[in-house]
């Protein structure tokens, strides 16, 4: 009995030994704090974006920068809008103070700018052509347009797919930066073409003239942060976001004239 008493006291010292042997080889299980998020940096309020002292400040936009989105991303509306339509707005107020031109409408300037006072032109242009960029989209925007412009884009193009297909190619085949355009002739008729940089129809010599009512910015910084080099799929968005009630109402005060 003493034996077995023995043998049974030798097998428990030898198991806690072992057991202790297995512990020193546990690794330490430490728990790794979860690193804090990094939140996205606050949106701006468009409300807030004016122009230094001058003729000309920056046009409201009606809806805040995410409006458009997934279509026209947050981001590059914020920085598209302030910075870089701003910076035209200041630009073109320096540019005309002191002159004749201070007192002039946008369109009245651009209609008889220079073209080789690239100042004036290249900044008179490009606050007119946002300008109006901003006023063709809305969040509420899409489908087809209706009443007299609806008529008027049959009659000219054949159908609105065929109007679609013709105004994408002129934004695409822009070589460069630029513009895309639906204008209104002289004759009163509608008509599709595009403008390098910041020239647009108004102008003098651009290859398309008459009232602008819709336009699409190509310019690399309107899209490539979201975009990159899709430029067609930016185009194919746009249509998602046009306010075809400012631009039937567009159309309409062109025609009226």
């Amino acid at each position: 009995m003493k034996k077995v008493k023995i043998f049974l006291s030798a097998f428990v010292v030898l198991a806690a030994l072992q057991s202790c042997k297995d512990n020193n080889n546990l690794e330490e299980v430490v728990e790794v704090p979860e690193e804090p998020r990094e939140e996205a940096p606050a949106m701006g309020d468009p409300n807030t974006v004016k122009a230094d002292e001058g003729t000309f400040d920056v046009a409201k936009l009606s809806y805040a920068y995410d409006a458009l989105a997934p279509h026209i991303d947050a981001k590059t509306m914020e920085v598209h809008y302030s910075k870089h339509y701003l910076g035209y707005t200041n630009k073109l107020n320096k540019a005309i103070k002191g002159t004749n031109l201070e007192d002039q409408s946008i369109e009245e300037i651009l209609m008889v700018v220079d073209t080789k006072n690239t100042d004036v032109r290249n900044n008179a242009g490009g606050y007119y052509n946002h300008s109006l960029f901003w006023e063709v989209m809305s969040p509420n925007g899409g489908g087809e347009p209706k009443g007299t412009l609806a008529d008027a884009i049959n009659a000219v193009f054949g159908s609105y797919d065929s109007f679609k297909m013709q105004f994408s190619a002129a934004a695409a085949k822009q070589f460069g930066s630029g513009w895309a355009w639906l204008v209104v002739n002289k004759d009163g008729k509608l008509a599709i073409g595009n403008t390098p940089n910041q020239d647009n129809p108004l102008m003098p010599n651009t290859g398309i003239a008459g009232t602008p009512i819709l336009t699409l910015d190509v310019w690399e910084h309107a899209y490539y942060l979201n975009y990159q080099n899709k430029r067609p799929d930016y185009i194919d968005a746009f249509y998602n976001v046009i306010n075809w009630d400012a631009v039937n109402q567009k159309y309409e005060a062109a025609t009226a004239k």
